[in-house]
């Protein structure tokens, strides 16, 4: 016979379970995106990063023109895809902007920690090497005024395009994981694609340097 007793003790211990299958589904959910991960966006700015309110942090930013149009056609894969160009607004046709180019794309968000800690290696690399490598970003969240106001923290400044759908990511085969860096020869052919974080110039220069000729 079920007493009283026995009834409420049934009863914390089904809450007990519930209560532990809804942390540990939680948990799972928490492990499975990671600080350097993030779902795709479906636009490629939030509503309220107008031309107005980005006027301010594009400022601050002091962000380089992006690339003009090079001599021929460009990356295969990267034709007919377009982004904005994050210093003006400006539309980049990104294929023709890389054409003739040796090209480092770094492909980070304002939010990925390890893409922050790199972004200045980056910079000090293109400092560096000069007109002979050309390094890009490529900030892949819709927060755009974020991105603006994080290379201004950082003090980064270099070639940044605006890509919220990550359309040059998918474009290029590059796993949803930041930061990634891909080196393209002058070609426009994909030397190297390198889903990882590098901690100085010396070690962008190290791998990129036998892979982009």
């Amino acid at each position: 016979m079920v007493t009283g007793k026995t009834r409420w003790t049934l009863a914390i211990l089904a809450v007990v379970v519930a209560l532990t299958a809804a942390l540990v589904a939680q948990l799972r959910d928490s492990s499975s995106t990671t600080a350097t991960t993030r779902p795709t966006a479906d636009r490629d700015h939030r509503d309220a990063d107008t031309a107005a309110a980005l006027s301010g942090p594009r400022e601050r930013a002091g962000l380089p023109p992006c690339p003009a149009a090079g001599v021929g056609p460009g990356p295969a894969a990267l034709r007919g895809v377009t982004v904005e160009c994050a210093a003006d607004g400006s539309a980049v046709d990104v294929a023709r902007a890389l054409a003739g180019r040796r090209v480092v794309l770094n492909l980070w968000a304002y939010w990925c920690a390890p893409c922050a800690a790199e972004l200045p290696a980056m910079a000090e690399y293109q400092r560096r090497v000069g007109a002979d490598v050309i390094v890009v970003t490529v900030h892949q969240d819709e927060n755009e005024t974020a991105a603006l106001l994080r290379l201004a923290e950082l003090g980064v400044r270099l070639p940044t395009l605006q890509d919220g759908r990550r359309r040059v990511a998918a474009a290029l085969r590059v796993a949803n994981v930041m930061p990634a860096t891909v080196v393209l020869r002058s070609d426009g052919s994909v030397a190297q694609t390198l889903p990882r974080a590098f901690a100085s110039a010396d070690e962008i220069a190290a791998a990129v340097e036998n892979n982009a000729r």
